[in-house]
């Protein structure tokens, strides 16, 4: 097996991030600097990054309902509380898909299948994500049409959105949107750009997966059908 594909298998990074690990020279196989491309026997051969043992551990797959007022990364030079932290109970290590801002809500996806986790959030594979927004002031038609156009934002277009309201008032509205781009806080540029800033955000789906039944800090593992269409979603 090629070194890279190992190392995703094993949850440590995607297979173009394994390889800048690898490029770095933090990855040895039997205490010899790995090199790109370089071929391993999983059963036989002893893979370390920086110093650290790995094994391939059987795949996990886990949703969690991320609560506000924590951070999406393994660890936190803050000592605030990660993502990692709410799944301590998993059968082994996982990582998360993409990120979630640390106020925001809802649905993240979190795995060690590192070939999985790279298509999920590649553009090219278009991944639906729908958010509940709650922002300021009542929005007309004219803001709706531009979220679902394209709004232009300082690193360019964005793609067409599906947007609907779900309750207008004077002083707020509900909108829901679903997208499937992954740029950094899009969702909150995108309705700060039309003059609607965001109150609160929540992602309600992710693929088709939604945590439907779990109160904000609680996970699951996904179940085998579901697994199974993030796969055919992602041409696996």
């Amino acid at each position: 097996m090629r070194l890279q594909k190992y190392l995703a298998a094993c949850g440590v990074a995607s297979r173009r991030a394994a390889e800048k690990l690898i490029d770095a020279g933090r990855v040895a196989v039997n205490g010899e600097t790995a090199s790109i491309g370089q071929t391993i026997d999983p059963d036989a051969d002893d893979v370390t990054v920086d110093g650290r043992s790995l094994r391939q551990d059987e795949k996990i797959y886990i949703v969690l309902n991320k609560p506000a007022n924590t951070v999406t990364t393994a660890r936190d030079t803050h000592g605030r509380k990660t993502v990692l932290d709410l799944v301590e109970g998993a059968k082994a290590r996982v990582f998360p898909v993409g990120r979630l801002d640390m106020d925001v809500e809802g649905v993240l996806l979190m795995m060690n299948d590192g070939e999985l986790a790279h298509r999920l959030i590649h553009p090219s594979y278009q991944i639906d994500k729908t958010y509940i927004a709650c922002v300021q002031g009542h929005v007309q038609p004219a803001a709706l049409e531009k979220l679902a156009a394209g709004v232009k934002l300082e690193d360019g277009m964005t793609a067409p959105t599906r947007v609907e309201v779900l309750k207008n008032g004077r002083s707020s509205t509900l909108l829901r949107l679903t997208l499937h781009e992954g740029r950094k806080r899009e969702v909150k540029r995108m309705c700060a750009a039309v003059g609607h800033p965001i109150r609160s955000l929540q992602r309600v789906s992710f693929g088709g997966i939604d945590v439907e039944g779990l109160r904000p800090g609680e996970w699951r593992y996904m179940t085998a059908v579901e697994v199974a269409h993030l796969r055919e979603l992602t041409e696996l």
